[in-house]
């Protein structure tokens, strides 16, 4: 025999409530609704659920059987709508974020752990990727969301890019190599030097060779391509290597891994790491919560890396 669940939830609330009266008002619904309800269910079930003329209402052993049923409905739907609340106000859910590999690993993966510990019901699932694939992914709406580097130029229409920190690449090393103790040099002091590259195809694979060119540097010796970023680095900590990085990268792993800048000017193209995603107006609220959240916690990074900037560009050689 199958019971309407919303009955098994009246009866419980009734008998809980010790009566018709207080059960309506428990529910919000109107007593005589609930004593239709009580009546077609004991015609369904065919027998009484309470005892014939006791005052407060006293249920009978089936109608107590039925009632505990009730209760579990009721903490189901209790339940179920908390889920869904939770899911309204983006606390919970499903949120897809991309973004280049050397900043998610440096930058950005710190900001999503705290964003989580704020909501930990939140999944978060990320994937590896530059600034055209990126796009395609959110277009393809297998991404929410990109934080990356990009050009100002090369944003899209249909993008919206809310910058989180300006670029900045710089040559790096150990912190004990000879080149870091000097205040100024010049493309003469590292020329003989050898370099560990980006993965080939990224942009700050490009910078790196644009930037050695635009030094002067014709011949460039690669010791070491390819790698992630606990790879370049742990290279350079255990050689004379330079590489380029971005100078909030070096920033954020200087203590980990004793990396430093060099005071050594590159010029490459303007870029700004940002938030990436569709200009839509549907855009769900865990979205909106994990923007506010990177947002705000980079606000206060921000400014401390551009005050590291600034002291390196004034103590800089040219």
């Amino acid at each position: 025999m199958k019971l309407d669940p919303r009955h098994l939830e009246i009866l419980a609330a009734v008998v809980d409530s010790g009566g018709v009266t207080e059960g309506a008002e428990a529910l919000g619904k109107s007593q005589p609704s609930l004593s239709r309800t009580i009546s077609n269910l004991e015609a369904r079930v065919g027998e009484p659920l309470f005892v014939p003329g006791r005052r407060p209402l006293q249920a009978t052993e089936l109608g107590q059987l039925l009632a505990a049923h009730g209760r579990q409905v009721l903490e189901a739907t209790q339940a179920a709508g908390k889920v869904l609340d939770r899911r309204k106000s983006g606390r919970s859910g499903t949120l897809r974020v991309g973004g280049a590999p050397f900043f998610m690993d440096a930058v950005i993966a710190s900001r999503i752990a705290r964003f989580q510990s704020e909501f930990p019901d939140v999944q978060v699932e990320q994937v590896y990727a530059y600034s055209p694939e990126l796009q395609r992914h959110l277009r393809n709406g297998t991404l929410d969301v990109a934080i990356c580097p990009m050009q100002p130029e090369s944003i899209e229409p249909e993008f919206g890019f809310q910058v989180l920190l300006p670029g900045r690449n710089v040559i790096a090393c150990r912190e004990g190599h000879p080149l870091a103790r000097k205040k100024s040099l010049s493309i003469a002091d590292i020329g003989d030097c050898s370099w560990i590259a980006p993965p080939a195809g990224s942009p700050l694979f490009r910078d790196l060779q644009d930037a050695l060119h635009g030094l002067g540097k014709t011949e460039v010796k690669i010791s070491f391509s390819g790698g992630s970023l606990t790879s370049v680095l742990n290279m350079i900590l255990e050689s004379d290597a330079l590489t380029v990085l971005p100078f909030s990268v070096v920033f954020s792993m200087r203590r980990t891994f004793n990396v430093v800048p060099l005071r050594i000017e590159l010029q490459h193209p303007k870029r700004n790491l940002g938030l990436l995603k569709l200009k839509a107006a549907d855009e769900p609220p865990v979205l909106g919560n994990f923007t506010r959240s990177i947002q705000a916690a980079f606000s206060e990074f921000a400014s401390t890396v551009l005050h590291a900037e600034k002291a390196l560009m004034e103590g800089r050689g040219q």
